[in-house]
């Protein structure tokens, strides 16, 4: 089975390019499973339930979240109440949402996602590895393929995760920093592991903002409000081979999609999104 996981979708201009590029990649990469980070799609930080309704639409099937989970209130009701979205598992466990979730492909393969975060450079929270265990011993023992979302700032600290969950997880694959690594690999266990798997959203800009801005306040100490860019927006993630019978990843591979190539995946019954 295919599945591609696709990095940070940044604001608006994230949330177009998988509008117009989703039916069409998915048909053209023979995807049985597309999951999404979407901490990042409403305005720059957070979700909306309208949004991610938006997401699905567009034939995402399931989504996670980083540590900007809880930017949008009103997204509260949709992580109690949708099994399709995970917060944090390294979260309280009063906090709202789901540990993980347990999506189902068409061929009625059972694929688990949840998503942790780091703690290296990151606000305080509880130990990933041990919510890790956690997780593992509350899927049910059918569940084979199972993808983390590991929501770090430190290389290390996802290196150190991919090896600890090597031979158990079909994949840990990195977000939070937007900057796709050239280190995708499949570990000995059958682990695949990318410590990023890069932005979707515009990339002439820092990590989705407006350059401008943020070299403002970077200089001068001047708060400015750090606006979605718009520029050379791509999609960018990675797709992964999996036996579906043991779990264990058989490729790994990046994948980028900019707006030419999504024009040509929209084709003429696609949509032109917002």
């Amino acid at each position: 089975m295919r599945i591609l996981f696709l990095g940070d979708i940044v604001g608006k201009p994230g949330r177009h390019i998988c509008t117009q590029a989703m039916r069409g990649l998915r048909a053209a990469e023979n995807l049985d499973l597309v999951v999404a980070n979407a901490e990042n799609v409403a305005g720059g930080s957070g979700l909306t339930p309208e949004i991610y309704h938006e997401l699905l639409a567009c034939g995402i099937d399931g989504v996670t979240m980083g540590d900007h989970v809880y930017r949008r209130r009103e997204i509260f009701s949709i992580l109690q109440s949708d099994r399709r979205i995970v917060r944090p598992a390294n979260y309280p466990a009063s906090a709202p949402g789901h540990d993980f979730a347990i999506l189902r492909t068409r061929q009625q393969v059972n694929v688990a996602i949840f998503t942790l975060v780091g703690r290296v450079f990151m606000p305080p929270v509880d130990c990933p590895f041990t919510a890790a265990e956690r997780v593992l011993a509350a899927l049910p023992p059918d569940v084979r393929v199972i993808l983390l979302d590991f929501h770090a700032e430190a290389t290390s600290d996802k290196q150190l995760m991919g090896r600890h969950l090597d031979g158990r997880v079909s994949a840990v694959l990195g977000t939070h920093t937007h900057v796709a690594t050239a280190d995708e690999q499949i570990l000995p266990g059958g682990t695949a592991f990318q410590c990023d798997v890069g932005m979707t959203g515009p990339h002439e800009s820092i990590l989705g903002r407006r350059i401008d801005r943020v070299m403002e306040t970077t200089r001068t100490f001047r708060p400015t409000h750090f606006e979605v860019a718009t520029g050379d927006v791509r999609l960018n993630g990675a797709i992964v081979d999996v036996d579906a019978e043991t779990g264990r990843a058989t490729a790994i591979r990046r994948i980028s999609v900019d707006q030419a190539t999504a024009r040509k995946l929209e084709g003429p019954r696609g949509t032109e999104g917002e």
